[in-house]
Formats: C-alpha cells, sequence, structure tokens
C-alpha cells in the first residue's frame, strides 16, 4: 500500500524543490514552501503542523479569521500568507492577521494597507500581483502599470518585498516566470512569488522564492 499521508507529501514535494533548487544552482532553503489551506479543515492543515510545515496561504480573510485562532494558539510561530484577492475595506483585519500580503494590485489597496500598516504597527511582508498574461478576468496590476503602483507602495512606506504572479492555464508556464523575474530584478526586488502545484518545479528553477502549493499537500479536492 503506497503511503500517502500528509507527512510523505511534505516530505516528497520538499525534495523536489530541493532537486530543482540544486538544478538551478541555488539552495533549498532559498524556497519557501507555503501550503495553500485555503477551504481545507483545520483537521486536515493540523496533520501538516504536526508534521512540521509552518507557512500556510488563505485565500479569503474572514475564514482565515474562523480557523487560524486555535491553531495559531498550538502553532504560534506559523506564518499566515494571504494569497486572495483582498478588498481594501478589509486592510485592517488582513494586516492583523497575516505576515505576508501576496495579492496588492491597486493603488487603492496599497493606500488602505499602508492606513492599516501605521494604526497596528505591524508591517506583513507585501508582494504586488502582476497581470503577468494580461488576462481580463484575473487579478493583478498590469505590466506596464507596475512602476507607478511601485512608487505608490514606496511614497506610501508600504514595505514591498517583491512580486507575485499566477500564469494563464494550459500553457508553458516558464516564459510568464521568467518575465516576472525579469521585473523584479528590474526594480531591484528579492522576492518573487511564484509556482503552484502543477509548475513549482518551474518556477523554483527561475528563480521562486516563495511557492503556494495545495494539491501537492492536501491531495485533491473533492
Amino acid at each position: 500500500m503506497i503511503d500517502d499521508s500528509p507527512a510523505v507529501r511534505l516530505a516528497e514535494t520538499r525534495l523536489a524543490i530541493a532537486k530543482a533548487a540544486t538544478r538551478a544552482g541555488r539552495a533549498a532553503q532559498e524556497v519557501e514552501l507555503v501550503a495553500v489551506s485555503k477551504t481545507q479543515p483545520a483537521e486536515a492543515i493540523l496533520k501538516l503542523l504536526e508534521a512540521g510545515q509552518r507557512h500556510f496561504g488563505e485565500n479569503r480573510v474572514q475564514e482565515a479569521q474562523a480557523k487560524w485562532s486555535s491553531l495559531r494558539a498550538r502553532f504560534p510561530e506559523t506564518r499566515l500568507h494571504l494569497i486572495g484577492q483582498l478588498q481594501s475595506n478589509k486592510a485592517d483585519d488582513a494586516v492583523a492577521l497575516f505576515d505576508a500580503i501576496h495579492s496588492v494590485d491597486r493603488a487603492s489597496l496599497v493606500a488602505a494597507l499602508a492606513r492599516a500598516v501605521d494604526k497596528a504597527g505591524k508591517r506583513p511582508d507585501c508582494f504586488i500581483q502582476v497581470n503577468i498574461g494580461d488576462e481580463a478576468r484575473k487579478g493583478g496590476c498590469p505590466v506596464a502599470d507596475l512602476p507607478a503602483l511601485l512608487a505608490d507602495a514606496n511614497n506610501a512606506g508600504l514595505p514591498v518585498k517583491g512580486l507575485m504572479c499566477i500564469p494563464p492555464a494550459n500553457v508553458e508556464p516558464a516564459p510568464y516566470f521568467a518575465l516576472l523575474a525579469k521585473l523584479a530584478r528590474r526594480h531591484d526586488l528579492a522576492s518573487l512569488s511564484m509556482g503552484m502545484s502543477a509548475d513549482f518545479e518551474t518556477a523554483v528553477t527561475l528563480g521562486a522564492t516563495h511557492v503556494r502549493l495545495g494539491t501537492a499537500l492536501f491531495g485533491d479536492r473533492a
């Protein structure tokens, strides 16, 4: 019988990240594994916590608030990443709860987050989400608007650490990851949040510092 337990999936995924990093001449420690726990029940998350995973990604502020108060009480060193779209009116709650926000994509949200950061005295790492494939129905800042949005964030004192993207579905992701890495270098940003369960190894070889994996760790959703 094949052992498909969360601990085994976690170990196998970490090994795959390490191998991809080695192929690119990088250290495995340069890549942070973010377990995408959106829609997952607390019991499933707990199994990964017990296996040693400490970085988790959630899509919605309200869902994360409901699940993580008790889990974090048991594992206070856990770091939470907001990877879904954020409404400006939820900025205060997001800053209070999350250690990193990967989906900053417009000037109004930059302003709301800057106010929330000042109010809370807490500075979560922020990533500018780039609409790398110029898709009409996908969140993210257009590539052409990135310099202006970064300037807005800098002027507002927002702690921008890097860029994030989700490539178009069902196409080769490498050119999009390479473009995001090029944009990050151009703007002197060190972190790249890119790569999901189907393409994380490619993302790691092209410079990802954060990969966001759900299915690889939790299995297929029902």
